[in-house]
Order: C-alpha cells, then structure tokens, then sequence
C-alpha cells in the first residue's frame, strides 16, 4: 500500500490515515487515534539481552574447580580409609564391614538428595552469593575434620574416629549441595540461547577436579607416606578454604531477589518436586537426567573392580584412569561440546549422548564376555579406552544439555529451586546407582549383568527424546 501525504501539495512524510480507505486496511475502528511519530523523537527500541556477566561465570567455575579438587582427593581412598577403621570396630565382619563403608560413601549423596533444593530456594529468595560462601566454608571445616578423623589411632579410638568421618561425609554432602546454586548462577549470568555453553563450563570444572584431584590424592602419599592418610582430607580443606577466599573477594552477587521469590517461606516444599515432575516440558528431562546418572553412577563405582578383576590393575593404576576420565570429561565439555553447542540442539546432544553411552556399555560388556569365555586370551587394552572414551563423551554431552533445557524452561524466579530438584535427582541416582552396580557386578563371575541393565537402561531412555523435543518447539 502507498501511504499519500494528507494534501497534495505537502512535502510531510507523515501518512494519512484519516480515509475510510486506509482505516478499513489498518482493520481499526474509525474512532481509535493514531499517533503520529514526530521525526525528531527517537523510535524506541526493545530492551537489549543483558550481556552475561563473564566475572561471575569464570569466578564459579575457579570455585567450583577448586572445591571439587577436594572431592577428587578423598573419593578414591575413602573406602580403603573407611574400611581400616571398621574393621578395627567389627573384627570378624563380612557384609557388615560392606555395608558401614557402603553408606559412609553414599551418606555425601544422601545429603545433597536432601538440601539441593533447599540451598537451591534460598539462593532465589537471598541471592547465590552468600549461600556458595558459606558452603565453600562449611566444606573446608569438615574435610579438615574428615583429617583430624583420620590422624586418630586405628586400634584405640577407631570408634570416634568412624564417627567423626560419618559426621565429615554428611557435613561436606550438605555444604557440596550448593553445586545447584553455582548452576543458578551460570543461569542468571546467561541467555537461554546460550545456557548450554554455560552449563559446559561448569562440566568442564568437574572434568578439571576429577582428573587433578586423585593426582594430588597421589602425591599427598607420595610425599607423607602411606601411614599419613590424614594429610589428603587437610589438602582437601585447604582446597576448599582457597575457594572461599576467592569467592569472598571476587564473587559477585547475580540474582536480585523478587517479591515472589521472597514470599516462598518454606525451605523444604515439595510443592517444587512436584511442578519440576509433573511439568511436561520439565518432567521428562530430570527423567533422562536420573537414568543418566544412575547408570555412570555404576559405571563410576565398577571400574576398580572391573579394572583389577579384567586387566589385574593395581591401585595406582586405578588412579591413572580415574584420572584419564577426568581429562576425557574436560576435553568433551569445556572443548568439543562448546564448539558444537552452536550448532545443535540440548535435544540432539542427549540423543548423541545416549548413544555414546550406549556404546560404551556394549564395548565394556563384550570385554567382560571374552574374558569370562576365554580367560586364557588378553584384552588389547585400545578396546577399554575406547569404551571409557565413548561412555565419558556420551554422559558429558547429555549432563550439561539436561540442565541447560531445565533451567532454560524455568521461571528466572525459581532457577535455584528447580535446579536443585534436579540436582537431587542426580544425587539419588548416584545413591542408587553404586548399590545397584556392586550388587549386579558381584552376581555372576562373568560381571555381564551390570553391563546388560545399563544397556537396557539407555535404550528405555530413547523413548523420551521425542517428548522432550517436541516441548523444546
């Protein structure tokens, strides 16, 4: 349509719009005004997308880094630490020895089950900031106190000393449940186009911590000897006093809080769980996320014994590959999963990331077979890099695109709160999933069953993608 000026003879650029001709075209009634832009008043224009607040996304993932440094440093001796103690308390124990380590490991899961989605609330209703801090502090207190556990007399006060590193397990669980409120922190500091880059970042933290932390485990040995155990819960501590002080100085606050989040008062409300579960466009992918976990849970819990019971692997050896999937994990996120997360979807990296896993499993179960059938042939070794390669790339490409599509799907009020329900989900499977494995692992002396429910496990995961890609539209 060309627009006239209102007379002939006017060089005015502004329409007119007052014929019956152009009101029926615009399809408005021919009492509505229509303003007139004055060409000296600037047109106004949307408000832009913040920029994301680098700062703070690159001083969480120095926190996050460095904290789980102390999580890498204790994981891999816990059990033989544990184990000294217990079997002092029950000298002739069989499964009762089993089962006191068993929930000694998994008491620091039980806990951020518990208070992710508490720290993950508060954290919406008074900002990140002081919630992350006082978790970093609180993690330093008690791994310091998991070192004084550590340095009492097995034979004489292995009683206090058990209760004292159950009493450091459930302290550094809740103050580790915070890893929620560092995801809400990446989600306040990015649009949703680029959540998933965000959430790689955090990956790639852990990815860093998990291979740097056993190393470090290593030398404190090396250095103390192995009578001084003690001396990896006080690197640990001091770990995690480090990142405080970094966060103290240099962390700045990212959430501001509304009126709405201010008025959810409970700390605990189930009334989350609930609208994370039964939200269709939410529900389905701390499903895929859970499943995820469950069976690297396992993955993560059977490789000591599938490397001693397979290729006869020592400890130190042990620590080498735990610390090669650290590396893997940090490749796959904070590299190739950040160049391609331009270019595919969160829906199309969980599909990818399942089928990677899937074929992990698969390669692992076939290493199982062949030597349960002919134990006299030697594994090449290419083919356990290959199947920990393909298992670790598949979980890291689901992880960060899982939280990203659920933080990406959640009011900006109630990122923490949601977050933490789906970091609480990671944390029961990782409750679960060490039991689970053990369990189907020690069931047969072809150690094929874990393998086979794992498989099973990521092919019923399959189903839920077109549910999730279709609530992405």
């Amino acid at each position: 349509m060309t627009l006239m000026p209102c007379d002939g003879g006017s060089r005015s650029m502004t329409p007119c719009l007052r014929t019956p001709l152009a009101l029926r075209l615009l399809r408005l009634p021919a009492n509505v005004a229509i303003p007139m832009q004055n060409p000296d008043t600037p047109t106004p224009t949307e408000p832009a997308t913040p920029r994301s607040n680098r700062s703070a996304m690159m001083i969480v993932f120095l926190v996050v880094f460095i904290d789980l440094l102390g999580f890498g440093i204790i994981l891999p001796l816990l059990p033989r630490i544990g184990k000294d103690y217990v079997n002092q308390v029950i000298p002739n124990g069989t499964w009762q020895v089993g089962m006191i380590v068993g929930l000694l490991m998994s008491s620091f899961s039980l806990m951020q089950f518990l208070f992710a989605p508490i720290w993950g609330r508060l954290s919406d209703r008074i900002g990140r900031r002081p919630i992350l801090l006082m978790g970093l502090l609180a993690s330093a207190v008690f791994y310091g106190l998991f070192g004084y556990a550590a340095s009492l007399d097995a034979e004489n006060q292995a009683s206090l000393a058990l209760t004292l590193f159950f009493a450091a397990r459930i302290g550094a669980g809740i103050a580790g449940a915070t890893i929620s409120t560092a995801q809400a922190v990446i989600a306040d500091c990015t649009t949703p186009e680029k959540r998933k880059h965000g959430m790689a970042l955090i990956g790639a933290a852990f990815g860093i911590g998990f291979t740097f932390g056993p190393l470090i485990g290593y030398l404190c040995l090396r250095i103390g000897g192995d009578d001084q155990l003690y001396t990896i819960g006080y690197a640990a501590s001091a770990l995690s006093a480090l990142a405080w002080i970094l966060g103290l100085a240099l962390l700045p606050e990212t959430r501001v809080p509304t009126a709405e989040s201010a008025a959810r008062r409970k700390l605990l409300d189930w009334s989350a769980v609930r609208f994370a579960l039964q939200n269709p466009a939410i529900g389905p992918v701390i499903l895929v996320f859970f499943m995820a976990s469950l069976g690297f849970g396992a993955f993560e819990v059977t490789l000591a014994l599938f490397l001693k019971d397979i290729f006869d692997m020592d400890a130190n050896q042990s620590f080498l590959f735990f610390a090669y999937i650290g590396f893997t994990l940090l490749i796959a996120q904070g590299f190739l999963y950040r160049r391609l997360a331009s270019r595919l979807s969160e829906t199309t990296f969980i599909g990818i990331g399942i089928l990677f896993m899937l074929l992990g499993i698969i390669l692992q179960g076939a290493i199982a077979y062949v030597k349960a059938n002919a134990p006299e042939n030697e594994v090449r070794l290419e083919f356990l890099f290959v199947a920990l390669t393909a298992a670790v790339v598949g979980f890291a490409f689901l992880t960060p695109s899982a939280q990203a599509l659920v933080s990406r799907r959640t009011p900006a009020d109630r990122q923490g709160e949601i977050l933490g329900v789906n970091q609480s989900a990671s944390a029961l499977a990782r409750i679960l999933g060490p039991i689970f494995g053990v369990t189907l692992y020690e069931s047969a002396t072809s150690h094929l069953p874990p393998f086979i429910a794992g498989a099973i496990l990521l092919v019923l995961m399959l189903p839920l993608l077109p549910r999730i890609g279709r609530e992405a539209t």
